[in-house]
């Protein structure tokens, strides 16, 4: 198998935690992960980290710069896989990452239980695969369950 560039990217707390439920998945591929909070590298025990600045929609200005550190990172990187547990970084991710023709996969966060986060159903448009890690909000037009990380 050829080792694959894979960008790994969520917000910090249990988007991260979820993320890092699936790093035997990431092995013998180069990764390079993305989150909001500066000193999570310490946890990274493979791959390189980038913190980007945490934001939400009701923060456009953060949201803004937080998306172009994120393209930036993307651009960089060159990903052929992008995966995320969301929220808003992965999204960006996911987004940019298959503008530059990288598959996209979005894991909806397990905390979404009822419903899937506001990011998870735009990330609908630009997901390769798009799953939910509950079974109940699973549709054959997506999103898709094949499990969960937890």
């Amino acid at each position: 198998m050829k080792q694959k560039k894979l960008l790994a990217v969520a917000s910090a707390g249990g988007h991260w935690v979820q993320l890092n439920r699936m790093i035997p998945a990431f092995e013998g591929h180069r990764l390079h992960w993305i989150s909001t909070v500066p000193g999570l590298e310490t946890k990274v025990q493979n791959g390189t980290f980038t913190a980007v600045r945490d934001a939400s929609m009701w923060d456009k200005p953060g949201l803004l710069v937080m998306a172009l550190q994120v393209a930036w990172r993307v651009l960089l990187f060159r990903p052929d896989v992008v995966v995320t547990t969301g929220a808003a970084p992965g999204f960006f991710a996911i987004l940019f990452g298959r503008l530059l023709g990288a598959k996209t996969i979005w894991v909806d966060s397990v905390a979404n239980a009822e419903e899937l986060s506001l990011a998870g159903r735009k990330a609908k448009n630009w997901a390769t695969h798009w799953l939910t890690q509950w079974p109940e909000l699973a549709r054959e037009e997506g999103p898709h369950y094949i499990g969960s990380v937890l």
